[in-house]
């Protein structure tokens, strides 16, 4: 079972994310590494927008892989190039997670590993 805990006492989120989540007794848990825009054919797109849909393809697809869904992710970390339009990342992120709350946080880098990449997300998530 998977608890949003946004304390009342506090300001609330800057955005569609939650200020944490509290897992209790997960019987699986999934550690991701960094998911890049790499699609399967070993291409990636230009735009921010394409590469963020193709990071979270690539998410689902682990997802799916560990027998999980979408809303078992429990926290996601954003890694961003610097002066990139976080707004559009948000947008497909907040669109395929379809109102499900996480915890969030993105940080905004000068480079990733490869210089076309543009942005890269890891995901903890959690399933009874």
């Amino acid at each position: 079972m998977n608890t949003e805990i946004s304390p009342q006492t506090i300001a609330q989120p800057a955005a569609n994310y939650a200020h944490a989540v509290l897992v209790t007794n997960p019987a699986r848990t999934l550690h991701m590494s960094g998911v890049v825009p790499t699609s399967p054919d070993g291409t990636v797109p230009q735009s921010l927008v394409e590469q963020t849909e193709v990071v979270w393809a690539n998410i689902t697809a682990i997802l799916t892989e560990a027998s999980m869904v979408l809303t078992d992710i429990v926290s996601i970390t954003t890694y961003i190039i610097d002066g990139e339009p976080v707004s559009e990342a948000m947008a497909v992120r907040d669109r395929i997670l379809g109102g499900h709350r996480v915890a969030s946080t993105l940080v905004a880098v000068p480079a990733l590993a490869r210089p076309v990449w543009r942005i890269e997300i890891s995901v903890i998530a959690a399933s009874d």
